[in-house]
C-alpha cells in the first residue's frame, strides 16, 4: 500500500493585490505556515510557472498538489478546512 504524503500547497500572489492581501492576513491569523509563498511581481519563474501551469496570471492561486485554486474566498475556505480537519491534508 501506497503511504500517503502531506499535500503540496503554493501560493501565488502580488504585492500589490488586495485579494491576496485577504488570503496573506487570514494565513498569518490563522498560523498557516505550511505554504510556500511566490511574489510573481519578483520571481519571473514563478510568474511564468502560474501562467503555464495555471493558464492565466491571476493571483491568489494556490496551487493543490500542482492544481490551481483561484478567489480569495475559495482559498482561505480550502485552508479552513484543512484547519479544521488536518487529515485531509494527505494527497489522495
Amino acid at each position: 500500500m501506497a503511504e500517503k504524503k502531506a499535500r503540496t500547497l503554493e501560493l501565488f500572489y502580488k504585492p500589490t493585490c488586495p485579494y491576496c492581501h485577504k488570503v496573506l492576513a487570514w494565513m498569518s491569523d490563522h498560523d498557516v505556515e505550511n505554504v510556500t509563498l511566490y511574489d510573481i511581481s519578483t520571481d519571473s519563474e514563478a510568474a511564468d510557472r502560474l501562467v503555464k501551469v495555471g493558464g492565466k496570471r491571476q493571483v491568489p492561486c494556490l496551487f493543490i498538489d500542482s492544481d490551481p485554486l483561484y478567489e480569495s474566498d475559495d482559498i482561505i475556505a480550502f485552508l479552513a478546512e484543512l484547519i479544521d480537519h488536518p487529515e485531509n491534508d494527505l494527497a489522495r
